[in-house]
């Protein structure tokens, strides 16, 4: 029988590329998703299907981190044999101005599935796998490289929930015996990222000021360093982690380090542009307390599954600035036209 995934946080940059590899592997997808007024499903549009053809395998429901209800319901529904757990609100400036929430959904939202999925077990007695979605945000000002044996010091409201979320999932694991493994991700990076995310702040301005549509970009601790890799690789390790022999905790990292002015030389400079001609320091973006370096160190995991990254920094910055030179020029060709149908109406 074909294997069922429960993926909370489908419509998200991981959840979208988690998605297609399960999909191609044969599973039947199903993802809880936030209602919202609007369309939020931009990066799995590609492959959803509409509700009324038959043999879907990516199926789609209503739920939240903050909901148990919600969430026992969908796990009634999706009967799944692995969980992942990719739902966050994992903005770490934002988690500052909002941290009641960012712990209500992110370590709080943790504790709530862990439970539903412990319901499930022992009224099922199906064996369900949980992956847990970590951050090297919980590192913080540990001193790098960061291993599973690293004390987490976390900074942030955001940094803090996850480790909590951490503890709760390695507790349900021991407590119970259950399948949970934690992977403590470091940065990871695509096309599909968030606009607000810094890596993507950064290649959106390069499409844009290349097409002439934005001036300036502003930003904050270019000195910041972190270990950035490709999400489209770091999803495999959060699979391979659910069909590894035993459960456990594991750092997915590339080991190599680049501060956020480096980002820049390469995203700048793959566009032909020099970017301190464009690039200003606006302190509103510095963190209350800063996060300086973060270097994984991913040696466990490769030893244990094999996994490592297929993508170099380079490539990674460089595949990013082409989408959004793309973008731009489309956002540009959109813009003229509808300035050309406003002219031609009056």
């Amino acid at each position: 029988m074909p294997k069922s995934a429960l993926i909370i946080g489908i419509t998200g940059q991981d959840g979208s590329y988690l998605s297609e590899l399960l999909l191609a592997k044969g599973y039947t997808v199903h993802g809880v998703v936030r209602r919202s007024s609007s369309f939020n499903t931009a990066r799995i549009n590609h492959i959803y299907a509409d509700p009324h053809e038959s043999g879907r395998r990516l199926l789609l429901h209503y739920g939240d981190l903050t909901d148990s209800t919600g969430l026992r319901r969908v796990l009634e529904v999706s009967v799944p044999d692995e969980i992942y757990n990719l739902g966050a609100q994992s903005h770490v400036k934002v988690s500052f101005e909002n941290p009641e929430y960012t712990a209500d959904s992110v370590a709080v939202g943790t504790l709530r599935l862990l439970d539903c999925m412990r319901d499930h077990i022992q009224h099922t007695g199906r064996n369900v796998r949980f992956y847990q979605a970590g951050s090297s945000e919980m590192f913080g000002a540990a001193k790098p490289p960061q291993n599973e044996e690293t004390p987490f010091y976390p900074r942030s409201p955001y940094a803090v929930s996850k480790v909590a979320a951490h503890w709760y999932a390695l507790n349900y694991r021991e407590a119970y015996n259950f399948f949970v493994s934690n992977g403590i991700l470091f940065n990871h990076e695509s096309p599909r990222r968030g606009e607000t995310f810094v890596t993507r702040k950064i290649t959106r301005a390069v499409g844009r000021i290349k097409a002439g549509l934005q001036k300036k970009l502003y930003l904050g601790n270019l000195d910041a360093r972190r270990d950035w890799g490709f999400a489209g690789d770091y999803v495999e390790a959060m699979w391979m982690m659910l069909q590894h022999d035993e459960p456990g905790d594991f750092v997915v990292a590339t080991g190599e380090a680049y501060s956020v002015r480096q980002f820049l030389d390469e995203a700048f400079g793959h566009a032909g542009l020099d970017w301190n001609q464009y690039v200003e320091i606006d302190p509103q973006y510095f963190r209350p307390t800063e996060v300086d370096y973060l270097l994984g160190d991913p040696s466990k995991a490769r030893k244990a599954f094999g996994w490592k990254p297929r993508t170099p920094f380079r490539e990674l910055v460089r595949m990013m600035v082409d989408s959004d030179v793309q973008l731009a020029l489309e956002e540009k060709y959109m813009a003229g036209r509808t300035a050309a149908g406003v002219a031609s109406s009056r």
